[in-house]
Parts: structure tokens; C-alpha cells; sequence
């Protein structure tokens, strides 16, 4: 299980470091207009993430 936890982590890893990496000028530009969203938007893009996670993981497990 801790290894499944691990390769979760380092993939996300991974993903989370393309753009970036790829480029950081767009990855400015989104990070400076996730600034500027409310709590409550966050709130659901977050939320909207953990959904389409879960549902992948359903389906694929």
C-alpha cells in the first residue's frame, strides 16, 4: 500500500513540475490568476480534482 502511496506522490510529482519546467512563463500566468480566485473557486477546482481522481482511480482500480 505505502508503495502505491509513494508512486502516487512522485507522479503527481512529475506532473506538477512540466509546465514549469516546459514553460514558466505561462506557468506564471496561471499561477498569478489562481492569486486573484476567491476561496470559494478554489474550493471547487479543488473539490472538482479530488472528484475526477476518485472517479479515475474507480475506474482504472
Amino acid at each position: 500500500m505505502l508503495d502505491w502511496v509513494l508512486g502516487a506522490l512522485a507522479l503527481m510529482l512529475v506532473f506538477e513540475g512540466l509546465l514549469p519546467f516546459l514553460s514558466p512563463t505561462m506557468w506564471r500566468q496561471v499561477f498569478e490568476r489562481a492569486v486573484r480566485m476567491s476561496d470559494g473557486q478554489i474550493r471547487f477546482l479543488g473539490l472538482s480534482c479530488m472528484l475526477a481522481g476518485m472517479l479515475l482511480l474507480a475506474i482504472w482500480h
